[in-house]
């Protein structure tokens, strides 16, 4: 049977390879321009990151549902969010390499630059839709790993009331993200 636009997510449900194979053609080109605009200051881990991208489009292609967003938009998330992945631990690579050894040279010290930035703008682009005091308890909570006691204390707001907000917000901002996807 031959692979093609018709019969491709049909296929690749049945676990044919091919039907990758087919998705990689078809896509590779969409997948590498999102992969390369998250880690552009990562060249030599662009492939890898490829290669990961594909390996989550094979294991979770039952979880994608033609009536949330198309295929297209559902691969060019996993894209998105595995780049991300990748920044983040290359930063945490970085770091430990600065923290442990002093022949951290600038170049290093440049990409930690860059790679912070990249996920501050990320996570700014991300909590946008929030409320300031709600976006506030959130990098609290994510980005500085501060506990709920200590949020509480500082903020003057209930324990309870903070999950209230921590979950309202998690709503608010996948339903960003879904209306990102479609």
């Amino acid at each position: 049977m031959r692979i093609n636009r018709d019969n491709f997510l049909v296929r690749l449900r049945a676990r044919d390879e091919r039907a990758l194979e087919f998705v990689l053609e078809e896509y590779g080109g969409l997948l590498m321009s999102v992969i390369k605009r998250h880690l552009s200051c990562l060249p030599q881990m662009q492939e890898e990151c490829l290669n990961d991208v594909l390996l989550r489009i094979w294991e979770h292609i039952a979880q994608f549902d033609e009536s949330r967003s198309t295929f297209k938009n559902w691969i060019a998330g996993i894209a998105r969010y595995q780049s991300i992945t990748y920044l983040r631990k290359y930063k945490k690579y970085l770091d430990e390499r600065s923290l442990d050894s002093c022949d951290a040279g600038a170049e290093d010290l440049e990409l930690l630059r860059l790679i912070e930035r990249e996920l501050s703008d990320e996570t700014e682009r991300m909590l946008s839709c929030l409320k300031a005091e709600d976006r506030s308890i959130f990098l609290k909570l994510y980005c500085e790993g501060q506990g709920i006691e200590e949020v509480s204390r500082e903020t003057g707001i209930k324990k309870s009331a903070i999950y209230q907000r921590i979950a309202r917000g998690k709503k608010k901002i996948i339903s960003l993200r879904n209306r990102e996807v479609n």
